[in-house]
């Protein structure tokens, strides 16, 4: 692919706060999803400024040879929630916690790279073990896209399935939540140019608008905009920072605590770092350069796990490289990492932005869920796709990807004492182990 803007080329300062710009769309949705599903009274803004924050501490290490954006992780969506399974105040220790062991995961991944290559790495966890547990990640967030859709719908158990009471507010959220949907899939099948690049957005909006009107026009039972964000709303607003929360859950801590946050953030660090490696080989083919080899795989490594470390500590969420970024590269040809270095710097100062923040905290949660059907979507389906490279046909593989998918599916999380182990984490492990006890299997 031929460039308009290489690595070390810098735009005029106008083209470059456009295409700056462009790049915080594309990574916005999802940066702002992740606390919201989490909830807890996590800070969206945070969350903004810890992945500007960490965006910049991963060019540091990569020397300001890598064009892409670090944002908040889905994958760790469960392990955050485990964290506050100890409860709220000493769960925003936990988030801290976490992100330091997956980052820790990075760092020492990152070190044996350095000094025994990468061919280690296929055995421990080859396409056969990625591939299904990524796409667990979607699959096991699917109930919450649902229960978003239908925010204020009433779920009734019968049998071993459910459904949702539907009442008139839960008619206007689902309404909502299909526009959502339908605009984010017409502008990603349709759309051109920029309306193709950031359809997220502009689903949001096109939800955002629908519920303002239900909310403006008409009954109590029809209002899913909570407007009262506004009212004390100023111009400059300083977000709340996940540390200073997390102080306070130091009189909460417990050694078991710990092990239940490490057991969660773990083994979802190894699962993220597959991420890495995907993201950064298109990204590769992209550009025409092998970022595996300049800036190196382990300065790639070094920069998502320390920079993940800086977005959990201000914004709660560990960050991860985002493949909306590479897309927005790859379609506007513009690789200037002067372009990505600005949209981190952007993305820092619009989360000290108080109406910005106010409109970000007044999205409803049915115009969230519409949009995270198709993330979570993505998410599955991109972990299909690496299964698909799988060779099925062997028992050894067939067994390992079992053995990952079932459990996952089937809801295998356990609590070992007081230490809880998430369901994703559980398959991970399994399927490691599978992998590795089958690995010298001969088929016939």
């Amino acid at each position: 692919m031929k460039l308009i803007y290489g690595i070390k080329d810098k735009p005029k300062f106008g083209q470059m706060l456009v295409f700056a710009f462009q790049q915080v769309l594309a990574i916005l949705a999802a940066t702002i999803t992740v606390p919201t599903i989490v909830g807890n009274g996590m800070s969206i803004s945070a969350a903004l400024l810890g992945a500007g924050l960490g965006t910049i501490v991963y060019q540091l290490f990569t020397k300001f040879r890598s064009p892409v954006f670090l944002g908040s992780s889905f994958a760790f969506v469960g392990p955050m929630l485990a964290a506050f399974s100890g409860g709220v105040t000493v769960g925003y220790l936990g988030l801290v916690l976490g992100a330091i062991f997956a980052g820790l995961v990075y760092v020492i991944i990152a070190l044996v790279v350095k000094f025994a290559g990468v061919k280690w790495i296929s055995k421990v966890m080859p396409a056969s073990v990625i591939g299904p547990t990524v796409a667990l990640i979607g699959l096991s967030l699917a109930g919450a896209a649902i229960n978003d859709v239908f925010s204020y719908g009433e779920k009734v158990t019968f049998g071993l399935s459910s459904y949702f009471t539907m009442n008139t507010t839960a008619w206007v959220s689902l309404i909502c939540a299909m526009v959502t949907f339908a605009v984010v899939i017409l502008c990603s099948t349709y759309g051109k140019k920029m309306v193709k690049l950031i359809p997220f957005i502009i689903g949001i909006l096109a939800g955002y608008a629908v519920a303002l009107l239900f909310t403006l026009l008409g009954s109590d039972t029809t209002k899913v905009i909570d407007l009262s964000v506004f009212k004390d709303m100023t111009l400059f607003e300083v977000p709340v920072f996940t540390f200073t929360k997390a102080i306070k859950g130091l009189d909460e801590f417990k050694v078991s605590y710990l092990a239940t946050v490490a057991v969660a953030y773990i083994p979802m660090a190894f699962v993220v770092f597959a991420e890495h490696l995907a993201d950064h080989k298109n990204l590769s083919s992209i550009i025409d350069e092998d970022l595996l080899e300049n800036p190196g795989l382990h300065r790639t490594l070094l920069g998502d796990g320390v920079g993940s470390m800086v977005g959990a500590f201000f914004g709660g969420c560990p960050n991860t490289t985002y493949g909306e970024s590479v897309g927005c590269v790859a379609i506007t040809k513009n690789a200037s990492v002067v372009t990505i270095t600005t949209a981190a710097i952007i993305c820092i100062i619009i989360s000290f932005f108080g109406p910005f923040v106010a409109f970000l905290d007044s999205i409803p949660g049915c115009v969230m869920g519409g949009v995270c059907i198709t993330l979570y979507g993505f998410i599955a389906v991109s972990g299909l796709k690496m299964i698909q490279k799988v060779d099925l046909n062997q028992n050894k593989n067939l067994f390992t990807v079992a053995a990952i998918l079932i459990p996952g599916i089937g809801g295998m999380a356990m609590g070992i004492g007081e230490i809880y182990i998430t369901t994703t984490a559980c398959a991970l492990i399994l399927g490691i182990i599978v992998n590795l006890a089958l690995s010298k299997a001969k088929e016939e």
